[in-house]
């Protein structure tokens, strides 16, 4: 069950959401105009998930005793998105150990590479397989396994979409495969094979997230029930920039997933709603978003019935802001720009206009200082960071956001990258163009080649980066590329900046 805190002052989209409920409910396609019909048409499963995701009880459960039968104590997921921000949320809420892998940076890799092989459980997750992050990183770790002495088929778990090319070459290799709804897109499949996998591989009871989700969404298609009356709340104004905080909750990480679905799926079309997920404890008058029953404005509720309520809300979202939830036409744009980058790769990447002694900054402005060009950030109505660096040793990077957003007086985010490629990548290109963005890279010593590829995680990487920067320049938006020659001493001139910059 979900409940609302805060939430009372009703007003016009009450009604017109309150019509569509029971549309939604029965998998209409044509909620969203005849532009989104064919795609609305085979991605609309996800509304029935916590009922139809039970029959993958038998299935995960068989799954389960073969994990403890090869003695796997050690479980990593391969996936981007949609594929593995729920899992988090649900191993962080159940305590239960999982290592992320949704990044391509070779520190990170090389944290996930470094876990005991003949223990370890991998689980790539991708519908289709073509993702290029996931693809590589199974070919690293298939090829692993085999230069330990280990076979593969006792140390893998797909999880895809039926006869997509992954599905394929897993039968053909005599892996582990769990096939997933294929009308199901990727963020809205918490609840499908994709959340729930890994869930039960980590020891989750999932039938208790799918009964939880199923009693909460019984309350949907009620009149003024807690959908409409959140979907009508982020779409006004105020919440073009909607705050969002979970950690004073059980959810660690439910805000990024939100993020996530959010984002992604109402940025387009030059609209769009842009989740800002806090790191500090907002003020009481913040107008925040968290999942504390004694918090001025939150929704309470079980894991399982938070991930169907958003999912919900979502799409009424988008009813009212007239986009298509189902598609991320400007997310492949970058992904085109990187292949060309990777196909014509040079390492002369072109002159830096500022440099200290540990960083770089690539950009169009002719700036004379560190504090100027952070400055230079308040041109947009909000402002992204997003840095591509290894998560798991660089969280200092995270208090960017805080103090930028402190001097500046705009909505900040922070995304990892290539992660937020997944996420608020389409909302930068396809939302409103009102951003400014800042990138953070960084050099590395590390290789660690990508077996058939002929380049490495650091050249990806870095290839991404570019081929975002690209894509945002291109539409004449504000962007700088700070590089951090020595990522430790980098990273500590630049927080040392921008503290003097609050001050």
């Amino acid at each position: 069950m979900i409940k609302l805190h805060g939430v009372t002052n009703r007003d016009s989209n009450w009604d017109a959401l309150n019509a569509i409920t029971k549309r939604l409910a029965n998998k209409d396609p044509s909620i969203w105009g005849l532009a989104a019909q064919a795609e609305a048409a085979i991605r609309l499963d996800w509304v029935d998930l916590p009922e139809a995701s039970r029959d993958l009880l038998p299935v995960l459960d068989a799954l389960s005793a073969w994990s403890r039968e090869i003695g796997h104590t050690n479980f990593i997921l391969c996936g981007m998105g949609g594929s593995s921000l729920a899992p988090e949320v649900i191993a962080a809420h159940y305590k239960r150990s999982l290592i992320i892998l949704d990044s391509t940076q070779p520190d990170q890799v090389n944290d996930a590479l470094n876990s005991e092989l003949s223990k370890s459980c991998i689980i790539v997750a991708s519908k289709s397989g073509s993702t290029i992050e996931t693809a590589s990183q199974k070919a690293l770790f298939q090829d692993a396994l085999i230069s330990a002495g280990l076979e593969p088929r006792n140390h893998m778990v797909i999880v895809t979409d039926p006869d997509s090319p992954l599905h394929k070459s897993a039968l053909e290799d005599g892996l582990k495969v769990v096939t997933a709804n294929p009308k199901v897109g990727g963020r809205f499949s918490a609840l499908s094979a994709f959340g729930l996998t890994p869930a039960a591989l980590i020891g989750v009871d999932i039938s208790v997230l799918l009964d939880d989700a199923f009693d909460a969404a019984q309350e949907f298609t009620k009149p003024d029930s807690v959908v409409v009356a959140f979907a009508a709340l982020l779409a006004r104004p105020e919440f073009a920039f909607a705050k969002f905080y979970d950690r004073n909750s059980s959810f660690p990480g439910l805000a990024d997933w939100i993020e996530q679905l959010v984002a992604e799926s109402t940025g387009k079309e030059g609209r769009g709603v842009l989740p800002v997920v806090l790191n500090s404890q907002p003020t009481a008058d913040s107008n925040a978003i968290t999942f504390n029953e004694n918090d001025p404005l939150a929704v309470v509720g079980n894991l399982g019935a938070q991930f169907i309520f958003w999912e919900w809300v979502t799409a009424l979202l988008c009813f009212l802001l007239k986009v298509d939830p189902f598609n991320q036409p400007n997310v492949a744009e970058s992904k085109d720009r990187t292949g060309k980058i990777l196909a014509n790769w040079r390492d002369d990447l072109g002159r830096p206009a500022f440099e200290t002694e540990t960083l770089s900054i690539y950009s169009e402005q002719g700036l004379d200082s560190l504090e100027n060009y952070l400055t230079g950030a308040r041109s947009g109505k909000y402002l992204s960071i997003m840095a591509y660096l290894n998560r798991n040793t660089s969280k200092d990077a995270i208090q960017l956001r805080d103090l930028l957003e402190s001097h500046l007086k705009i909505p900040t985010t922070f995304g990892w990258g290539p992660r937020f490629l997944h996420s608020t990548g389409q909302f930068h290109k396809g939302g409103p163009l009102v951003g400014s963005f800042i990138q953070i890279t960084t050099a590395t010593d590390l290789k660690i080649p990508i077996p058939g590829a002929g380049y490495g995680f650091e050249r990806l990487v870095l290839a991404q980066a570019l081929g975002d920067f690209e894509a945002i320049k291109m539409r004449q938006l504000p962007v700088i590329r700070i590089h951090l020659k020595n990522e430790r001493a980098g990273m500590a001139e630049l927080l040392a900046v921008a503290k003097k910059l609050k001050n």
